[in-house]
């Protein structure tokens, strides 16, 4: 986990003047945004998806084979994903390719990875 330090006095006046200046409009927004995303990560299940898609668009079956999940339990937990927006589909023929949609997901993603992965 990282290390958490103390502000100091002028930091923690800055942090405050920061907090005091934001649109909170704008601010519930991004909150929301983080919910749906923390919320679908939050499923073993769907984040082992979204990993494997970092490395790029794999197709339903790939996605099964690779990672040992269903295939009931993969399209399940693939529509959620798709439901909330985190990923994006490509038909070809009669296979459906699925990406990640959103460099912000691929971020949070990129922070997890760093702080859960074994270094190899």
């Amino acid at each position: 986990m990282p290390r958490v330090t103390a502000l100091s006095p002028v930091d923690q006046a800055t942090a405050v003047a920061d907090v005091a200046s934001l649109d909170v409009a704008r601010l519930r927004a991004a909150a929301c945004d983080a919910t749906t995303l923390l919320r679908a990560l939050a499923n073993e299940d769907r984040l082992l998806i979204l990993c494997q898609l970092t490395q790029g668009e794999l197709s339903v079956g790939e996605l099964e084979t690779q990672l040992d999940i269903r295939q009931p339990t993969l399209s399940q937990q693939l529509a959620v994903l798709r439901t909330e927006s985190l990923v994006t589909t490509r038909r070809d023929g009669k296979r459906i390719y699925y990406s990640v949609a959103d460099g912000a997901v691929l971020a949070v993603l990129a922070c997890l990875y760093d702080q859960f992965c074994p270094k190899s």
